[in-house]
């Protein structure tokens, strides 16, 4: 793990690399394998050489009794100037730890919908990048109208997700969330949402979803690795379905999982 990072690093100087956020209890990290793979496999995907022991090894020292936040974050490392770089030295590896606590979960949230759009057809469209600013800038739309976070649409004017968390919605009895072809990021949260789906007779459909399909919906959630998942009671100032026994149940199944 890397303790000083370059002013010449690429991660610094291009946003060329990749990241991760696991939630650590007791001393060992929830899902480990998931985020070590989703990882690698989005440094693989941007050409980045990343042994996944050396990811382990960061994550190892940055463990302790406690709760925390672990932000794995990936760079390309040092390397000549240019946009592709003839040769590149080993990559950057640096895990950083914050407190959490269990108040995080299950926290309202009211959304206003973004000005900006997720581009579904970008390569880096279902990778957790450093280059974050679109979601920055969504997130400051969020708090200048005084809610707590912000619908991003794609192109085509469908949910992609949120600036921090991928999003369910309860409609006729299912479970729908927009397919990974919409430009959501792949979450770890939202896989585990969706494999604990069917103990509870719930049906899933990963497909789009127009944004009015909110507001008639029965229920609709938030799902990410921090706050797991997470109730949605507006959207641009119009109340939501308040259904939330399916996302209690499902919260339930979890974090047995999770503190098992």
């Amino acid at each position: 793990m890397s303790e000083v990072v370059s002013v010449e690093d690429r991660g610094f100087t291009l946003g060329d690399g990749v990241f991760d956020t696991a939630l650590a209890l007791d001393g060992a990290v929830f899902a480990r394998a998931r985020h070590v793979g989703r990882l690698a496999a989005a440094a693989q995907r941007i050409g980045i050489v990343l042994e996944a022991a050396a990811v382990e090894a960061a994550l190892d020292a940055a463990l302790t009794p406690e709760p925390a936040i672990l932000r794995t974050t990936v760079t390309r490392g040092m390397a000549a100037r240019g946009l592709w770089p003839a040769s590149a030295g080993a990559p950057t590896v640096v895990v950083t730890r914050a407190p959490w606590s269990p108040a995080l979960i299950g926290q309202p949230a009211r959304l206003v919908t973004a000005t900006g759009r997720r581009n579904e057809f970008s390569p880096t469209a279902n990778l957790k990048t450093l280059g974050y600013l679109d979601h920055i800038l969504a997130a400051r739309e969020a708090a200048a109208a005084g809610v707590d976070d912000a619908l991003i649409l794609n192109t085509r004017g469908r949910v992609a997700c949120t600036t921090i968390a991928n999003l369910f919605a309860l409609i006729a009895g299912r479970l729908v969330t927009p397919s990974l072809s919409e430009g959501c990021l792949p979450g770890i949260m939202r896989a585990l949402v969706i494999e604990a789906a069917p103990r509870l007779g719930l049906a899933v459909e990963e497909r789009p979803l127009a944004p009015a399909a909110l507001t008639g919906a029965d229920a609709v959630f938030l799902t990410n690795s921090v706050r797991f998942l997470r109730p949605v009671t507006a959207l641009d100032g119009v109340a939501l379905g308040d259904r939330h026994d399916t996302l209690r149940n499902l919260q339930d199944i979890i974090w047995r999982q999770a503190t098992g």
